[in-house]
């Protein structure tokens, strides 16, 4: 597998950076009024090969592993979370799936297509009774001779109103103790039975479109089944999942690095009685405060991406990082908009939007809840066995 060279990597960082300040932060106001990415942004990232970035090149992807992936990521999250939307599932939770379980053939079919973001990807695991913890999965899968039949529905599904497939989970059978009893597919989002709702209405993330899917009695060819094999699902899930995590963390850094920058702008500009509010004490101590939490947070990624890429810890550090990380963002978006007074509740002031864009990062792939159990009970669990 190539491994994209420090020089070019250095290269593609830097014209990331450029695109996000330049092109594309200049244009946040439009893409929340108009709920949507515009046209030409999105054609520009096409050409910069951000929708296959982490696609290995040997399928036309840029191939960047994970460390790198969350140099990327923390400047894709110094602007609307919106733009890294479009193109995210495509990298991560979807594409990761099909890169670490597929089979060659689904590999030669799909990667490609994938990486040029001529196919949207997109990943359907959460439904209404089943968020965080995919064992609780209803969506059934039931083989007929040559072929599977698929009825369920999945909820806020990231990219679904313009998916051309989707990466979906089902139950073949219940779970015991031979496994979760859980397979992954491959449906194109043009099968018959398949039927997707209208475009969720969140509270933040305009331009991130969402919405659910239901799937009755959806056919598809044995040879959708990813990786051959009716028991790689929940092993898949758990992974990309887990992949997606320390990519969640990193946004997060890159959005809590936009909010301390406004901030700080602010601050150094904003008058109180004549007296810029940067000179007040507290106003520093807040500051301070922000500084703090992004610097560990960016330290924290970059530790979980190189324990992930070294295969050194593939559970622990990334759920830590995203529990940390999403929940610092939080405290320095509120501290943001504290520092801004009255102008921060107002619409079209950046830390309005950041401050909303960055609390569902605290829901999405796994809850701060689930980061916790996994982290507690993976400590308990290792020192149960080493006695």
């Amino acid at each position: 597998m190539h491994e994209v060279s420090d020089a070019d990597f250095v290269e593609i960082l830097a014209q990331t950076r450029q695109f996000v300040r330049t092109v594309v932060v200049p244009r946040e106001a439009e893409m929340m009024a108009d709920d949507r990415v515009p046209d030409d942004l999105r054609d520009r990232a096409m050409k910069m090969g951000l929708f296959g970035y982490a696609i290995p090149q040997q399928w036309g992807g840029l191939g960047l592993n994970l460390a790198q992936d969350v140099e990327l990521a923390m400047e894709l999250g110094y602007t609307s979370l919106a733009l890294r939307s479009m193109f995210g599932t495509n990298n991560g939770i979807a594409g990761q799936v099909l890169v670490g379980f597929g089979t060659e053939e689904q590999k030669s079919r799909w990667l490609a297509p994938i990486a040029s973001g001529e196919v949207v990807a997109s990943f359907a695991l959460t439904e209404p009774g089943a968020g965080s913890n995919p064992a609780g999965l209803r969506t059934k899968a039931v083989r007929d001779g040559a072929q599977w039949s698929i009825s369920g529905q999945k909820r806020f599904i990231t990219n679904a109103p313009v998916a051309d497939l989707f990466i979906v989970f089902a139950r073949t059978r219940p779970a015991d103790d031979r496994g979760a009893g859980i397979a992954v597919f491959l449906v194109p989002a043009d099968s018959a039975g398949v039927e997707v709702g209208l475009k969720d209405a969140k509270m933040g993330q305009e331009g991130a479109w969402t919405a659910d899917v239901s799937f009755t009695d959806v056919r598809v060819p044995d040879a959708a089944l990813v990786g051959g094999s009716e028991t790689v699902g929940y092993s898949a899930a758990l992974s990309s999942l887990a992949r997606g995590r320390v990519h969640i963390a990193a946004l997060a850094v890159g959005s809590a690095q936009r909010a301390l920058d406004e901030s700080v702008a602010y601050a150094a500009s904003a008058t109180q009685g004549g007296t810029p509010i940067g000179n007040f004490q507290l106003v520093q101590a807040m500051l301070a405060d922000q500084q703090t939490d992004v610097l560990a947070g960016r330290a924290m990624v970059r530790d979980a991406a190189q324990k992930w890429v070294g295969d050194e810890d593939r559970r622990i550090a990334p759920s830590a990082a995203k529990l940390f990380c999403t929940e610092m963002v939080g405290r320095v978006a509120d501290l943001a908009v504290q520092i801004h007074g009255g102008t921060g509740y107002m619409r079209g002031v950046a830390v309005e939007r950041i401050y909303r864009d960055v609390r569902l990062l605290r829901l999405y792939e796994g809850t701060s809840e689930i980061q916790r159990l996994i982290i507690g009970s993976g400590l308990v669990k290792a020192a149960q066995r080493q006695a």
